[in-house]
């Protein structure tokens, strides 16, 4: 693998990889002088197709056709016997037959410089080969292929273009160098431009801009100056709460049912209505005031009554009491029954926490589409059957071969569209999956059916994230 690739580089060779994996066999890379395909295509026949018979041809102005097909096929074949009067496709079925070669990868810089004749040898090996041949060419002109996938090599953004020359430059400007930042834009992304910088021509002198507090200084001057004008506005009212909540006055008068006074002059029995809890304490009050009076009245008339005294001493006691029990019970009395419940109805309650316990348990469900996919090991193997760009399409097309749980789809972004591509079974070895293909019907293997591994699925998985 090559050391460095930048981010978009890589992701267009995964690309190219993907439609090859999709089935075009010819592919032409195209872009403007400058912009790294060579370096692209010596990534790609690097790092894909480690299994692959490899050949890497890059043409000139003054290659012949002959040239060209002697090295292609020397690099494919192992000491071949090139018959010059025969065609490419000619030659390249004759020596298939004496040796044959495998699994092809060609990989050709400089396309424009082919000819017609050997346009059409590649377009017929890409079509008709008896074995897996992958053809990747770079060319600057459009359109000279008619039966190629035709990849634009875009140019790099301003981030990639500031990383590469930081690869192959130790000490760059400042950004904000005037001359390194017209550089960079009129460079327009051709890494060719780029690498062909020279530092000792940079003669600004640009030094970054020291960081000043001043602005921090002066918001911070304007918050603390808001908070005091807040503070004096409202201080009139915050003067007030912190009165209202924390400087009460704690000391209050309690209001008795009746004053002293009128208990005294009062006679025994009150002709006006009054509470039961108002009549016992006047009574409990009149009691000390008719002791009072009897002390007053035995000290100044001299000896009295003992038992007279004593009478009206119980009978006042007992009047006493009954006001004060009287006074102590509340008002209404609440009762608060507790139900206890019966054992039916625990039996019942238990029964419905369990079909609830139950019924929260859900089955676990099927792994279907890219989640399966993602489940499977990236060494296995499935037969893909088809590839759509409408889920219409490969819904009827599994209705119709009675495929229903036999077959998986997943979904990926092929050109920017979204495809559907279904496929059936996954297998540990390739054995397995050859033996797979014919267990399947007919109508389904007129389709040929190819296989393909789970980690390029997930590749296409995780293409359709991005």
């Amino acid at each position: 693998m090559q050391s460095q690739i930048l981010p978009s580089r890589a992701a267009l060779v995964d690309r190219i990889a993907l439609q090859f994996e999709y089935g075009q066999n010819l592919i032409c890379l195209l872009g403007p002088s400058g912009l790294g395909k060579s370096y692209l295509l010596e990534t790609f026949i690097t790092d894909k197709y480690l299994d692959f018979n490899k050949a890497f041809v890059q043409l000139s102005g003054k290659m012949t056709d002959q040239q060209f097909m002697t090295e292609l096929l020397e690099q494919s074949f192992s000491n071949p016997l090139i018959d010059h009067a025969l065609s490419l496709s000619e030659n390249f079925y004759q020596l298939y037959k004496q040796q044959p070669c495998g699994d092809c990868l060609w990989v050709i810089d400089g396309g424009r410089h082919l000819s017609e004749e050997l346009i059409q040898q590649l377009e017929v090996l890409a079509k008709q080969s008896p074995s897996t041949l992958y053809i990747l060419i770079a060319s600057q002109s459009a359109g000279q292929f008619s039966q190629a996938v035709e990849i634009h090599l875009e140019s790099l953004n301003l981030s990639e273009s500031k990383q590469l020359m930081r690869w192959f430059f130790d000490n760059l400007p400042v950004e904000e160098d005037p001359v390194f930042r017209t550089f960079l834009q009129e460079a327009h992304g051709n890494p060719a431009l780029l690498l062909a910088w020279q530092p000792e021509q940079q003669t600004a002198d640009i030094r970054a801009p020291e960081k000043s507090y001043k602005l921090l200084y002066l918001i911070l001057l304007l918050i603390a100056t808001m908070v005091l004008i807040i503070g004096f506005l409202y201080k009139a009212d915050m003067t007030e709460w912190w009165k209202a909540h924390y400087q009460q006055d704690t000391t209050s008068t309690v209001a008795t049912a009746l004053p002293a006074e009128a208990v005294i002059n009062s006679p025994v029995e009150s002709k006006e209505p009054a509470s039961e809890h108002a009549q016992g304490e006047s009574q409990a009050e009149q009691q000390v005031t008719n002791h009072d009076a009897v002390d007053t009245t035995q000290a100044a008339n001299g000896p009295v009554d003992n038992s007279a005294i004593e009478n009206r001493e119980n009978e006042s006691h007992n009047n006493n009491v009954a006001a004060i029990v009287d006074s102590l019970l509340p008002a209404e009395r609440i009762t608060q029954e507790t139900e206890q419940p019966t054992t039916d109805e625990v039996i019942a309650a238990v029964i419905n926490d369990a079909e609830q316990t139950e019924s929260a348990i859900e089955p676990e469900l099927p792994l279907v589409g890219n989640a399966w996919y993602l489940s499977q090991p990236d060494d296995n193997f499935v037969i893909q059957l088809l590839a759509v760009t409408k889920k219409e399409i490969s819904d009827k097309f599994i209705t119709e071969n009675g495929l229903q749980g036999q077959v998986n789809t997943y979904q990926s972004l092929r050109s920017g569209k979204p495809w559907w591509i279904v496929t059936y079974g996954s297998y540990t070895t390739l054995n397995d999956a050859k033996k797979g293909v014919t267990t399947l019907s007919d109508n389904v293997r007129k389709n040929q059916p190819f296989y393909k591994k789970i980690s390029k699925i997930k590749q296409e998985i995780a293409s359709l994230n991005q």
